[in-house]
């Protein structure tokens, strides 16, 4: 299994060690997220399945790419060995059940999110408060926090960046 992630990872231009750490990472978020800190990826960041990278380089389009490319190869390799997919410990369900699995997952600062696309649904926790949103005809691609005496957790859309906060609230249990 080391050698298919140390080959993974050169062939993305990373060394065996970012390799190892990230497949760690994966591991750690049951092959459906990444929440990682290397400095060959930029310091901190993290990966989503469903399409969400984020790299402590922000603008570095490239990066972003490999480390995307990386993880989607890794999270495959992961597949293919039933004994790391047993060892795979999906995250922690916080989020009302009737929402299901989520597409994607992640944490910034003080919040935490769960985002299902095909309930039209995204979870928001901030400090044990859990609310749930209708994400109306919004194709999420990734999301932010901002700190400030009000902070705000916005998201990317085909619309351009949307404030959280400005979806209307919804019902886990009723859904279209």
């Amino acid at each position: 299994m080391q050698r298919s992630v140390e080959e993974i990872a050169r062939r993305h231009g990373f060394s065996a060690d970012a390799g190892q750490a990230m497949f760690d990472a994966l591991v750690a978020g049951g092959g459906a997220m990444a929440q990682f800190s290397h400095s060959e990826f930029g310091g901190a960041g993290q990966w989503m399945r469903g399409g969400m990278t984020m790299v402590g380089d922000m603008f570095n389009d490239d990066l972003r790419r490999h480390v995307d490319g990386l993880c989607a190869d890794l999270v495959q390799l992961m597949a293919s060995d039933p004994d790391i997919a047993s060892v795979a410990v999906p995250p922690r369900l916080w989020w009302p059940q009737a929402l299901g699995m989520p597409a994607s997952t992640g944490a910034q600062n003080d919040a935490r999110y769960a985002y299902f696309p095909d309930r039209r649904r995204l979870a928001v926790d901030v400090h044990g408060a859990v609310k749930v949103y209708d994400t109306l005809d919004h194709r999420i691609a990734g999301f932010a926090q901002q700190q400030s005496s009000g902070s705000s957790m916005t998201f990317t859309s085909q619309k351009g960046v949307v404030d959280v906060a400005t979806l209307p609230e919804a019902n886990a249990d009723d859904l279209d």
